[in-house]
């Protein structure tokens, strides 16, 4: 294969512009999948009591990455995938954005796929958004994506399409109103088929897929629940429909770039944007706690990359690898590279042959607005958390998802230490017992302090409501 000859011949990718119409680009074809709320516990590789055929065939067949951390909840993530940057740097670190808030990503940050524009990529969006979208400057096609088809917000109605009384679905800067009824994860990996099929001739894609799937509400046809009927538990039974729902998606994305004679230069990478959340059926047992919490459960993501230039593959890879490396590493796969002030590193020859990650430390969160106020790194082993660590805050089975109540209460705040590689699960908590650990530790975490941009999280402001834009979330009034 010539790009990979290539790679071997000099270390490094080679960047060679790919213009339309050009016959053999040597630029891989890149798909990066994130899925909603999905837990640790809620993939076959790690749980065979899930069925997802179609993703442990393609992470046994790649690298499966044991230590690829995200971000605790939705927006945060994304502003990490699609920046580079350390969310509490961009001031998008405190929580979901709110449909209402008249909030975005700030302008000033260049977006991944306006990076692989210059480099001559085809780029599109299939999915959910959630980095904002008051303003049209703050939405997809705005920040370098060809195409959008999707919705603006976080947790829209499967079928309905609709969140907070208002209709929230996208062909670019169109309103949607044909698809009431239709489940989207079915017509979203229609758009991406088709948008494979209809790729021109040498360009290469960049898909960003950011499921919808498994995010609450909990909802998915019948035949996916029904692969599940020995679950006890209903909503534990749509839920893990869902991610089958979403494994078959995959496999027809897949098909479709196989169909296309695509696949052999493609890289897909695959992640969760946090962890499951247990009030919502997500399971991350043996890990503790889940979403909205910076237990290992919320942070650490099912992850994976699979492509042919991956030198080594068939195994798990132990390397540290963050959110926030995601952009770097896309970029120089495409041949490119990233600004050196963004907070993210290139992870490729980590990727590609195994090399040791170039990263050794990274922040969980830095947020200074109540009742989150938090702070949290790891460096090496061990990890420090300080302020609000978040609830759940247990290690919750997928048979007793009944103790998702733990969910509510007070928050739970306080000082811990761990050593990850001696206690993965966060059982035993080294404050008190290593105090000169803890007082490194806490230095690290104020010096990394000292560089946090305020969360940007304003009040609701009604002129954003639907009722003033013919029943749609739409951009404009901010």
């Amino acid at each position: 294969m010539q790009w990979l000859v290539l790679f071997l011949a000099t270390g490094s990718l080679v960047a060679v512009s790919a213009q339309p119409g050009s016959e053999n680009t040597t630029l891989p074809h890149i798909i990066f999948i994130v899925a909603d709320d999905l837990g640790w516990n809620d993939v076959g590789w790690h749980n065979p009591d899930v069925k997802t055929p179609v993703l442990d065939q393609l992470a046994h067949e790649g690298v499966i990455l044991n230590q690829s951390y995200v971000n605790y909840v939705c927006t945060p993530s994304r502003t990490a995938f699609m920046t580079g940057y350390f969310p509490y740097h961009v001031g998008m670190q405190h929580m979901a954005m709110l449909p209402e808030q008249p909030s975005g990503v700030p302008s000033h940050f260049t977006f991944l796929p306006e990076k692989l524009k210059e480099l001559g990529y085809s780029t599109h969006v299939v999915g959910k958004w959630h980095l904002g979208f008051c303003n049209w400057n703050y939405t997809p096609t705005y920040r370098g994506f060809d195409s959008f088809y999707g919705f603006y917000n976080g947790q829209d109605d499967y079928y309905q399409h609709t969140v907070a009384g208002g209709l929230d679905l996208r062909d670019g800067k169109e309103v949607v109103k044909t698809r009431n009824g239709e489940y989207s994860t079915y017509f979203f990996t229609d758009r991406i088929v088709d948008i494979i099929e209809k790729n021109p001739l040498g360009l290469p894609l960049f898909l960003y897929l950011p499921f919808q799937n498994v995010h609450e509400p909990l909802q998915v046809p019948k035949r996916f629940e029904d692969m599940y009927a020995n679950v006890q538990n209903e909503n534990r039974r749509i839920f893990l429909g869902m991610v089958s729902a979403m494994d078959e998606a995959i496999g027809n994305v897949t098909m479709a770039m196989k169909k296309a004679g695509l696949w052999d230069n493609t890289l897909l990478i695959f992640t969760a944007d946090n962890g499951g959340w247990p009030l919502f059926s997500g399971n991350n047992f043996p890990l503790r706690g889940g979403k909205i919490t910076l237990w290992e459960g919320g942070t650490r993501a099912a992850a994976f990359v699979h492509g042919k230039m991956l030198q080594k593959t068939g195994y798990t890879s132990d390397e540290m690898i963050h959110a926030v490396d995601w952009f770097p590493t896309i970029l120089a796969a495409a041949g490119g590279t990233a600004d050196p002030s963004i907070d993210g590193v290139s992870q490729l020859d980590t990727l590609v042959s195994g090399q040791p990650s170039p990263r050794t430390e990274f922040v969980y969160n830095i947020d200074d607005v109540f009742p989150t106020k938090q702070g949290a790194i790891r460096v090496g082993d061990y990890k420090l958390i300080e302020g609000y660590a978040g609830k759940p805050d247990t290690w919750i089975r997928p048979d007793n998802l009944t103790d998702s109540h733990h969910d509510i209460g007070d928050p739970i705040t306080g000082t811990w230490l761990f050593n990850l590689k001696d206690d993965p699960t966060e059982h035993h908590n080294l404050a008190d017992t290593m105090p000169d650990k803890l007082k490194e530790m806490q230095g690290k975490l104020e010096d990394y302090r000292k560089t946090m941009v305020p969360a940007i999280w304003p009040k609701n402001d009604p002129k954003g409501n639907p009722r003033h834009w013919d029943g749609a979330w739409s951009p404009g009034w901010c």
